[in-house]
Parts: C-alpha cells; sequence; structure tokens
C-alpha cells in the first residue's frame, strides 16, 4: 500500500532551523520521496517504509535535540506532486 504524508516539525527551543534542516536531511536519507517546504515536507514511500523512517527519524530527533512537536497527515494513496 502506498502512502502520502505531510509531516511538520516544531523543535521546542531558541534557533530551530538547524535542527529543522537536520530531520529533513534525515528524511531524505531513508530514499523515500521527501519534498521539504517551508510549512511541512510531504513523504511518499511504501507504508511499512515511511512508518519505518518516520519512527526512526522522530525517536532521533528526540534522543539528539530534546523536545519537539511532530504534526502529521496521513493518505491513503500516492498524492506526489505531477509536473
Amino acid at each position: 500500500m502506498y502512502l502520502s504524508v505531510q509531516l511538520s516539525y516544531y523543535p521546542l527551543g531558541n534557533d530551530v532551523k538547524p535542527l529543522v534542516k537536520d530531520v529533513v536531511k534525515r528524511l531524505e536519507a531513508t530514499g523515500l520521496e521527501v519534498y521539504p517546504n517551508r510549512m511541512s515536507t510531504q513523504i511518499f514511500g511504501e507504508f511499512d517504509a515511511v512508518m519505518a523512517a518516520l519512527s526512526e527519524v522522530m525517536k532521533w530527533s528526540f534522543e539528539t535535540y530534546g523536545k519537539a512537536v511532530f504534526t502529521a497527515n496521513f493518505l491513503e494513496g500516492d498524492r506526489r506532486p505531477r509536473d
């Protein structure tokens, strides 16, 4: 099953921009299709791969940077942007 996710990451603290960039970089390193923009990051792939990547990156974020808020919207199916 294909999954489309819109993820927002809000680290709690000061100077959050580098932290957000690190989280996006980690998501991109998973091999999934990742499209960051100013307000959220869109992630696309097979359900199990997406959920495993989100779990890994969220855990890494908490362990590395501490408290943060993640918000996500999940949609079954392929909602990748088309050119």
